[in-house]
């Protein structure tokens, strides 16, 4: 196993953690994003604490909210968020809600969970980059299930015409919403066609493969279009009973014997289990 699969592994262990500790939380399509977000943190955006307090920066939006889990993890293991934080998921008064919330957090990028409005957010964030003459990118993550909202083709549409090509959003491509998988709640393929229609550059990839993940941000130019990457990735990835099942999407609460397991799965019980 490489170094990244090992860093990645234990991220998740974070993840599932903290979801045990708040006795809900959305298991699924946070363990299947985060192979990306590690990536971007690590290798790419390369922020520090003191950046935050600048609006000339990098930045990253997690439109799928939800998805907070992944998010803290990350911003553990860069040092963003402290371990107790990153255990105090959804509890009254944390700066760790179930949904990211810049008041609390500074590095979040955007308050987030109602779908669709993270992307338009960072839209304009790359416009305003754009329109200062800043040589900065906005990355942007969504869901698939988010991605059948409305707003979320108005954004791309906006984005293809003002040539937002220091946008670069990533789907997280899990094939699984809320209640059952996508084609049988609003099948929105063929998805690659119609976002070259929109005027999209799009790259699809294995969201799980740390080589075609680097390749493909390697990839992205100046070409005046926005970046759209099909991350296709495995919802409850890492996890064998939760792979792949619409029920563990969330809001879902961990039995010990089942943190237990996919602990034990990740190669990570040993080192969490006091924390149980």
């Amino acid at each position: 196993m490489s170094k990244f699969d090992q860093d990645v592994n234990y991220i998740r262990a974070l993840i599932l953690l903290s979801i045990f500790k708040a006795k809900s939380g959305h298991p699924g399509g946070s363990l299947s994003s985060v192979d990306f977000l590690y990536f971007l943190f690590d290798k790419v955006l390369k922020l520090k604490k003191k950046d935050f307090k600048n609006w000339n920066r990098n930045y990253f939006i997690l439109s799928k909210g939800h998805c907070a889990p992944a998010l803290y993890a990350v911003g553990f293991i860069k040092k963003f968020l402290s371990f107790n934080s990153l255990l105090n998921l959804r509890k009254i008064d944390s700066n760790t809600q179930g949904h990211t919330d810049l008041r609390k957090l500074n590095w979040v990028g955007a308050s987030t969970g109602s779908l669709g409005q993270g992307l338009s957010y960072a839209t304009g964030i790359a416009l305003g980059l754009k329109s200062k003459k800043v040589n900065k990118k906005v990355f942007v993550m969504v869901g698939d299930g988010e991605i059948q909202e409305g707003q979320v083709w108005e954004s791309l549409m906006f984005s293809a015409h003002y040539k937002l090509d220091n946008l670069i959003i990533i789907l997280d491509y899990n094939k699984i919403q809320s209640d059952d998988f996508n084609k049988n709640i609003m099948n929105f393929e063929p998805l690659k066609d119609k976002l070259i229609s929109f005027g999209m550059n799009v790259q699809e990839i294995d969201g799980h493969n740390f080589n075609q993940i680097k390749n493909c941000l390697l990839r992205i130019k100046k070409n005046k279009k926005p970046n759209f990457i099909i991350s296709h990735t495995i919802k409850g990835k890492g996890v064998t009973f939760m792979e792949n099942k619409p029920q563990w999407h969330g809001s879902v609460k961990l039995t010990f014997e089942q943190i237990k397991e996919a602990l034990i799965e990740l190669n990570n019980f040993e080192k969490l289990r006091k924390y149980l």
